[in-house]
């Protein structure tokens, strides 16, 4: 069974010796990455003991940087805490990814398409 942090015990560890962060509804202890993180430590220090998510996705991390948190994993956020959690959804798990894609496949066939017609009828026409 997974453990759940409450939002006292996620405040208590809020030192850079002693860090958990929450994304996502998930805590991480973070404290043995904090001095490999590239963008440095006061950027994780500064969302200490609050809820992370929209400054980690703000970030636009990659998905080797996603693949790090597993391993970090203490456990879930308690549900009806004190801090309330982001709705800030994951990338690649909501609707507007799948409408965005819809939307960038279209185009990737019309646009040649169109442009390719506009080439024959040139040719054609201008001939």
């Amino acid at each position: 069974m997974a453990k759940v942090v409450t939002y006292e015990e996620l405040k208590a560890h809020s030192t850079k010796d002693d860090l958990y962060v929450l994304i996502h509804g998930e805590v991480y202890d973070v404290t043995k990455f904090i001095d490999e993180h590239p963008g440095g430590d006061d950027v994780i220090l500064a969302e200490a003991g609050k809820d992370a998510t929209q400054a980690f996705e703000d970030v636009g991390h990659s998905d080797e940087a996603r693949d790090l948190l597993p391993p970090l994993l203490v456990g879930s956020f308690e549900k009806d805490g004190a801090l309330k959690i982001s709705d800030t959804k994951a990338p690649g798990s909501g609707a507007s990814v799948s409408d965005a894609v819809e939307q960038g496949s279209n185009l990737m066939y019309f646009v040649p398409l169109t442009l390719l017609g506009a080439y024959f009828a040139w040719r054609f026409y201008g001939a």
